[in-house]
């Protein structure tokens, strides 16, 4: 009779500045006006803020109707965070984005909705997102 092993996957827990960049994601994931729909679709597949403004179906994507320009500074701010990244063809990067690892960890604590930023929250996501690079 051969007796089976125990084995025991150790899996390293996130270090420090990886918990530091989850949580900002998630601060600005519910301080931006998109929905959970909104990541779910580029967890699937990758969108251009072109495609994104033509949408008929806004309400399903945004809580405000959002113009080509207004979209386009939002994914740049989700790009500088980590949450999303330019998708490449075989010319180089293309306007089109999906979601990045750091974007599905992120979204992965919500299954219906993503929750409004208390006031604070919102405060401080401003402040770090508008302050001069030095």
């Amino acid at each position: 009779m051969a007796a089976t092993a125990n084995v025991r996957v150790i899996v390293p827990a996130p270090s420090s500045p990886e918990l530091r960049a989850l949580k900002r994601a998630r601060v600005a994931v519910r301080c931006l006006p998109f929905r959970l729909r909104f990541y779910q679709e580029l967890q699937e597949g990758a969108l251009s803020s072109t495609q994104l403004a033509a949408r008929q179906d806004w309400r399903t994507l945004s809580c405000q109707h959002l113009d080509r320009g207004r979209i386009e500074d939002h994914l740049i701010w989700l790009i500088q965070i980590g949450v999303l990244r330019r998708e490449v063809d075989g010319q180089g990067l293309t306007e089109r984005v999906r979601l990045t690892p750091l974007g599905r960890d992120t979204i992965r604590p919500w299954d219906r909705a993503i929750p409004a930023a208390r006031p604070l929250a919102r405060l401080w996501h401003w402040v770090w997102r508008h302050q001069p690079r030095l």
